[in-house]
């Protein structure tokens, strides 16, 4: 965890919401220079910060509306930093807590040097981003649908269809499966969501894969190197890395993708993990969902799962080549090489 340790003549911190802002700016002796709240508008935002402007830093903690905040610190020409929620919680966490207090906490937190920094992520690339995510999301909730039906099916204790749900022509096929017409309509329900989705999802694929080539055309094709990473995969890992350049080593972009396992232990006692939730939890799947994909249809790749499972459970097993293809990734990526099979393998 990498803390701030600039110094300004003043700071600002400011306690975000979606509809409001409680903003704080002390000097460098901790002296309260202003305090108040006001409309989440940049134009009274900048009324306030205006006479500090070259003179300070604005700080505010990782929450889901500080995007504006950081383009009109870009925009303003003023320094912004972005606080790591997880941890701030823990550094200034106390019995009193509302959102005077809090922007108050921040600011202080910015002139000690003990704000928790987390990345602000690329303007030009967070949309895509999250069109990623929200494509991840629709996917899973897709996956809950076809579930949906094969329960169904055996609720009622029919026999098991063998329907390819991904197929459109083949869920037809369901829509006189039921004889109980509220039933029917249930399942029909999940066959028109499923049609949109798949309909949409086609064109939001296409959409993104023309964003990559503006962005990084050349790591898109390294990743795609790789055995059994698809577009969508290397879309998803390239995204949420965003630039490989802030990781300086490949322990902490492991710890970073939570491919490392965490434990707690005291005086020679292992309490379990703590930390499993630190880090990003969408570059972990695409790692997981790497390795699984990886071994489909190569042989040398599930000769060397085999070797590993001599010594550990296939689960592990499957973390570590998890793991494994991470810190690959990372050196492809830092290094501009395409994947080398032979080399991953031996190693």
């Amino acid at each position: 965890m990498n803390f701030y340790n600039n110094t300004h003549p003043y700071y600002c911190g400011i306690d975000l919401h979606a509809r409001s802002l409680y903003v704080c700016i002390i000097d460098q002796d901790g002296n309260t220079c202003l305090h108040k709240e006001i409309s989440a508008d940049p134009d009274k935002l900048h009324q306030l910060l205006e006479p500090y402007i070259g003179n300070i830093v604005v700080g505010v903690e990782c929450m889901h509306c500080w995007y504006w905040i950081a383009d009109f610190c870009e925009d303003a020409g003023i320094d912004f930093i972005l606080g790591h929620a997880l941890y701030m919680k823990a550094i200034h966490g106390g019995k009193a807590k509302n959102d005077r207090i809090d922007s108050f906490k921040i600011a202080n937190l910015i002139r000690g040097g003990n704000f928790p920094l987390a990345y602000v992520y690329p303007k030009k690339m967070r949309a895509t981003r999250d069109l990623l995510r929200r494509r991840m999301k629709i996917v899973q909730h897709g996956a809950d649908l076809k579930a949906h039906v094969v329960n169904t099916t055996s609720q009622y204790n029919l026999p098991p269809n063998k329907v390819n749900l991904k197929n459109k022509v083949a869920r037809e096929q369901l829509k006189s499966t039921f004889p109980e017409r509220s039933v029917q309509k249930n399942i029909d329900l999940d066959m028109v969501i499923l049609d949109c989705y798949a309909e949409q999802l086609s064109k939001v694929e296409w959409y993104i894969q023309q964003q990559a080539k503006q962005h990084k055309p050349n790591h898109f094709h390294l990743l795609k190197s790789v055995w059994g990473i698809g577009p969508i995969l290397a879309l998803t890992i390239i995204y949420e890395i965003g630039d490989i350049e802030r990781f300086e080593s490949v322990q902490k972009f492991a710890s970073y993708a939570r491919l490392v396992k965490c434990k707690a232990e005291s005086a020679g006692k292992t309490y379990g993990t703590q930390g499993n939730k630190i880090g990003n939890a969408h570059l972990k799947w695409a790692f997981s969902e790497a390795a699984v994909l990886y071994l489909r249809g190569n042989k040398k790749a599930q000769k060397y799962l085999l070797k590993l499972q001599k010594r550990m459970s296939k689960a592990k097993a499957l973390s570590a080549l998890a793991h494994k293809l991470g810190r690959c990734v990372y050196f492809m990526l830092k290094n501009e090489t395409v994947f080398d099979e032979t080399r991953f393998l031996k190693s």
